[in-house]
């Protein structure tokens, strides 16, 4: 899951800008963690330790409330309130990699994907690129190849991941959907050769880039292994402790 928190800190300087060039620095100046890493490291307090998604969700948006999160998760949350609100945003599938390293199988994994998103995002559309995500991050984890990934996540959820990059390139717009940016972050970890690339992949489509690029980094990590150890302490000294803490457990805990 450290994969996806360096994806979203690479893009939170990009978000709704211009794609970077790709000889541009992996990480730019002012990069920062976003709601993105809050909620991610939120879900993986949750698989460690226990407690309600709900309260958890809470609490840590009330200890980071600067983060970005998005107009609807801050009513929701700021009020405390406790039913979900239909969402079919990419929130549920911005936070939901810890499930695919922490599941033993393919169904717990789609299980527990469903329950992280639909505290929330309680439309399908939102269930589904949470339980997507999910379960590239646990099929990359588990030995499948990139062929056995995009035949599973386009027989099993219906996401089209037969354009390429470039082409998703020369429409791409911020679009905060599961819909809109689910298959595409997944495109771009399939097309890349690494974990940086994967990132530069998703962070080059310019819109939601880190939320995109916490997507495909999270597969990617699951994919080739790890976080390459210079990316991986950069990400980490961007956290503050109490964030820095549950990764360090998460990985000493489901990443041996």
């Amino acid at each position: 899951m450290l994969g996806s928190i360096a994806g979203d800190i690479i893009g939170s300087v990009h978000e709704g800008g211009g794609a970077p060039g790709p000889d541009s620095p992996l990480f730019a100046d002012g990069v920062r963690f976003t709601d993105d890493t809050v909620l991610t490291v939120a879900v993986a307090h949750r698989l460690l330790r226990g407690g309600d998604y709900v309260d958890l969700f809470h609490d840590y948006f009330h200890a980071y409330p600067q983060a970005g999160f998005g107009w609807n998760f801050t009513l929701w949350a700021g009020y405390r309130r406790r039913d979900p609100y239909m969402s079919l945003g990419n929130g549920s599938a911005m936070r939901v990699s810890p499930v695919g390293f922490a599941s033993e199988t393919l169904e717990e994994t789609l299980a527990r994907a469903r329950e992280s998103a639909e505290v929330t995002h309680n439309h399908p559309e939102g269930v589904r690129g949470a339980q997507a995500t999910a379960a590239s991050v646990f099929l990359a984890r588990t030995g499948r190849s990139k062929q056995d990934i995009r035949a599973y996540i386009e027989r099993e959820f219906g996401y089209d991941l037969s354009d390429r990059l470039d082409a998703i390139r020369s429409s791409h717009a911020l679009n905060e959907t599961c819909t809109g940016s689910v298959p595409q972050s997944i495109t771009a970890f399939l097309e890349s050769h690494d974990f940086e690339s994967a990132v530069r992949n998703a962070v080059s489509l310019g819109g939601d880039a880190d939320t995109m690029a916490c997507i495909a980094g999270g597969i990617a990590e699951a994919f080739y292994g790890a976080v390459p150890v210079p990316i991986a302490e950069r990400a980490l000294s961007v956290l503050d402790a109490p964030l820095r803490q549950i990764v360090l457990e998460f990985r000493e805990r489901f990443m041996k």
